[in-house]
């Protein structure tokens, strides 16, 4: 599948599509923008801002879709399989969401709900797949509640902190 439709009113003239190599720049300036813009981080050369930013090697082991308004890439996601050396909670049965970013002057309009949903519509078509699952700081409210809204579910059993920091993550799942 290379596209998923938008089903939405919210931004009807929004395409989510596999991200094409043209695009990966974008993808990985998009992704690091949005994490700065939010202040998930303060150092613009954080070495995670460096991970997200190699869309070519994530592409090559995962599914990466664009969210595509006039033309333009103004959202981003992951998505990833159990098992890949991507997944940093999928389980068996999962379908991850990882690297959700939408451009910050259009952030609150819709793009990033139509993102999810369109990820659990992939996940829906997926055989193996009975589950979406994804991780986000336990802080990011707006976001916590975003996927609360879209019937996600917090698996406090499943919560995490980051390696080596003092940053603690939540982990989302929503059956499909």
């Amino acid at each position: 599948m290379t596209e998923l439709q938008n089903t939405g009113a919210t931004a009807p003239d929004l395409c989510i599509e596999l991200a094409k190599p043209d695009d990966y720049a974008a993808v990985g300036d998009l992704v690091a923008r949005s994490y700065l813009a939010a202040g998930y981080f303060d150092d613009p050369q954080h070495a995670y801002l460096d991970v997200v930013r190699q869309v070519a090697d994530r592409a090559a082991h995962c599914e990466v879709f664009v969210a595509r308004q006039q033309g333009h890439v103004v959202g981003t996601m992951t998505l990833i399989r159990y098992g890949s050396r991507y997944a940093d909670i999928a389980r068996p049965g999962e379908l991850e969401i990882r690297m959700l970013a939408v451009d910050p002057q259009i952030q609150r309009a819709g793009v990033g709900r139509l993102m999810v949903q369109a990820a659990v519509e992939r996940a829906r078509a997926l055989h193996d797949v009975d589950t979406v699952s994804l991780t986000t700081g336990a802080d990011w409210l707006g976001a916590r509640a975003l996927y609360e809204r879209l019937g996600f579910t917090h698996r406090q059993e499943r919560d995490w902190t980051v390696p080596g920091t003092q940053v603690h993550l939540v982990v989302y799942t929503l059956k499909v």
